[in-house]
This record gives C-alpha cells, structure tokens and sequence, in this order.
C-alpha cells in the first residue's frame, strides 16, 4: 500500500511540474534562463571567438571621427534650454538617449564611463558623451534594455543623481538597482505593460539577442525593446537585436510604429565569423531597415554606432548604408534619421 501511495505522489509531482512547464511562455526555459522568440535565428556553435584576430583587424579600421559628427558642448547646453519646454529626443551616444514626453523625461541605457567593461577592461569610447552624468537634466524614468556592458553600466548607474526615478528593467536585472540605492523598480517581462501617468505607456517587448555579464551567467537575465506610448504616439526603442520573425508578429499587434530607434552598428565580426557584415545579434544598416518595415514605422532612427569600436566595419559606415538603403525598404530618405552626438531635435518635427 506504501509503495502504491509512494507511486501516486511521485506521478502527482511529476505532473504538476509538467504543468507548470507548459504555462510557462517559449522564452522562459525550465532552468530559470531565457532565449529568443520561436523561429529565430542562431548562432553557429562551431564559431570561435579570437580577440586575437579581432585585434588584428581592429587596427587597421580608419580611427578619424568627421568634425560634424559631434556638437559641441556650449551648443548642447544652449540646445537644452532652447528645449527645455518642449518634447524632444536627445542622442547622448551610442544607445543613450534623453527623451522628454511632457513631464516625464526617460533616458534609455545610459552610459557615461569611458570603456564599455569591467573596470578598466573593455573598448574604450573614441567619442565622448555630449554631457557628463553631472550635466543631464532631471530624469524621471530609467530604461534598461539589457546587462551588455555598452548598455548596463554599472559605475553610471552607482554615481546616477537621480535614484528617485522610476526603474524598468528585464527580468532578474532589479538586483543591480537595488544594492545601489533606487527604489522604484520594475522588473518586466516581454508583454508587460506599466501606465506611468495619464499619457505615458511603456510596454516590454520581445528582441533577439541575449545576455552575458561574467562566464557564468549567459542568457540567466532577460533582454528586450520598450515600446513608449504618449499621447497617441508610439515610439519603439530597440535593445542590440537581431533580425527575426517576431517582427512581423509585433507590427501587427503594435504597429504603425511613429518611430523606430534601432541598431545599425556593430554587425561585421569577419573572420571570425564565416559572413562578412552578418551578425544573428546586431542588425547590419539593411537589416534594421527590413525590422522597420516589418514595424510598420514611419520614420526610423539609428543608433549603436560612433561611440566603440565593437565590430569590425568602418567607423562611419553604418550611417551611409542606412541612408542609402532607404528606399529599397519602402523608406524615404529623409525619414531614416541619423543624428549628431549632442543633436536635440523637437519631437513634433520627428512624429508629425
């Protein structure tokens, strides 16, 4: 009798953990990681990273930063009090942004420290912020995309003068915030939806990449783009992703998209990898083109170049690809944006 009750409470376990397996979302795997959309592509196991090889190469890349690529700092200032009553979108560098939407201003992956890695470890920016950390205007909310160190920065986040603003973060990244002093965190998963006031929305969505802080915990946070709605508008800022069909899937439940503001650098790791311009994690110009189309956005903004050399194509190429591809992807020129670090443009003449 032991042994068939024995029986019986091992098969009630064994499909109550079943269960439990199968209400949990295709992103969620059964040993607490995460992993891409359904569908998406992957990375060739094969492939072996060399920093040997990737050394090699990253010196012979043309270092010379145009004079126009960067505004000047007296410029800036005076480009943030014109601004300052008005809704606009600030490039910082690299995935840092400044937006302001009514009362409420976001700064998107803020990273002010000199290198994008541990310590002193890690690339080194070949163009400064256009503020210091001690410059920026009052933030009210925090948005993190993902622990990469050119997006989760842990010394901007210790020395950040605005604890007080609210927090969103992927799942299992709250921790971080926490030991430093913020206490309006929101960990989210993908689908996840926060109403911060009457007219502003964040939603979390889905993006193919993945995570990595240290040798032991790839893929245990999660990753993924803030879709910002306000006041009608909708505006969609990309974690590092790469191509997938979620797009699609995404720009038919949340589309048109007004703007889209998404990778265009850091896609070309030949030799090391078999293609030359192809990455599964970062979308080359034309790549993140065809994501805007699948968004169905009106305008779309590049970011994630001009800051580190993280990859292996020139410098100032990813702009030129992405302008000249415009059309091929049902885009006009002029609605590709690129912006100048320390370019502050009024959102009305962005979304109109």
């Amino acid at each position: 009798m032991l042994k068939i009750f024995n029986l019986l409470f091992l098969l009630l376990i064994y499909n109550t953990q079943l269960l439990a397996m199968e209400k949990k979302p295709y992103h969620h795997l059964p040993d607490g990681t995460f992993r891409n959309p359904e569908g998406s592509p992957k990375r060739d196991e094969n492939v072996k990273w060399s920093y040997r090889v990737f050394n090699k190469e990253k010196k012979k890349l043309d270092m010379t930063v145009p004079n126009d690529h960067v505004i000047s700092k007296e410029e800036v200032i005076s480009s943030l009090e014109k601004f300052a009553s008005d809704d606009y979108i600030m490039w910082i560098g690299h995935a840092t942004f400044i937006i302001k939407l009514g009362d409420t201003t976001i700064i998107t992956d803020p990273v002010f420290s000199k290198n994008a890695g541990p310590l002193i470890f890690g690339p080194k920016r070949f163009t400064e912020p256009a503020l210091k950390l001690n410059e920026i205007p009052k933030i009210d909310l925090f948005l993190l995309t993902h622990n990469h160190y050119d997006h989760q920065d842990m010394k901007t986040i210790r020395r950040f003068p605005f604890k007080n603003s609210k927090v969103m973060v992927p799942l299992k990244l709250g921790k971080y915030f926490k030991t430093n002093g913020y206490r309006d965190i929101n960990e989210m998963d993908w689908y996840d939806e926060i109403k911060v006031n009457k007219n502003l929305k964040i939603t979390f969505l889905p993006a193919v990449h993945w995570s990595k802080r240290s040798l032991t915990d790839t893929n245990k946070t999660l990753w993924g783009n803030f879709l910002i709605e306000f006041k009608g508008k909708k505006i969609l800022f990309a974690c590092d992703t790469g191509i997938g069909n979620i797009y699609k899937d995404l720009g038919d439940k949340y589309g048109p998209i007004d703007l889209t503001i998404i990778n265009i650098g850091a896609y070309n790791f030949y030799p090391i990898m078999p293609y030359k311009d192809k990455s599964v994690y970062h979308t080359n110009p034309e790549e993140a083109l065809s994501l805007g189309r699948d968004l169905k956005s009106k305008k779309i903004l590049g970011m994630h170049w001009g800051t580190f050399v993280l990859s292996l194509e020139p410098i100032m190429e990813p702009p030129v690809r992405f302008k000249k591809n415009a059309e091929r992807f049902g885009f006009r020129e002029e609605d590709t944006l690129i912006f100048k670090i320390g370019q502050i443009s009024a959102l009305k003449d962005i979304i109109n």
